[in-house]
């Protein structure tokens, strides 16, 4: 699968009623040897800022998972391998921030600090997706990931 059939399947995955860090993770799952069903479990809880809280948002989320799965440090007092994930975790945050104007949920879809939060999900309906900018942060976190790797490739 090419690099722009990636980030269709995350787009595809989102209009299909996936979570926006399930879209992003699951559409990658095969390179890091994870199945779907385990990709959209271990992402399920990022949606929506992390659990609908309106934080960090999912797709930039699923974005830093995929990071760790590639980049993430696996020996515990490997602080040289930890720096090396976090710089690139803040790299990939800089550029979702510079292309979509935030990193958080709530700034993203314009949300007061005022409204509650509540864990159960909107319908998705047209007017979901007309009012909601999630479907472009999907498609621009796994862009951006695809760029990342064909940068990492050409560099290594």
């Amino acid at each position: 699968m090419n690099n722009e059939e990636r980030i269709e399947k995350a787009v595809a995955l989102f209009k299909e009623g996936y979570n926006c860090s399930q879209s992003v993770v699951a559409a990658f799952a095969d390179q890091y040897g994870f199945t779907r069903e385990q990709a959209l479990r271990m992402s399920a809880s990022f949606g929506g800022g992390i659990g609908r809280m309106r934080e960090t948002c999912g797709a930039a989320c699923g974005l830093f998972m995929l990071a760790g799965l590639e980049t993430g440090a696996i020996e515990g007092a490997d602080r040289d391998g930890k720096a090396r994930n976090y710089a690139v975790v803040q790299e990939l945050a800089e550029e979702f921030k510079r292309r979509n104007g935030a990193l958080k949920c709530a700034d993203l879809l314009g949300l007061s600090k005022k409204e509650p939060v509540v864990s159960t999900p909107e319908a998705r309906t047209s007017q979901y997706y007309a009012k909601r900018p999630c479907v472009k942060m999907v498609e621009e976190a796994a862009r951006i990931w695809c760029e990342y790797l064909e940068k990492a490739t050409n560099e290594g």
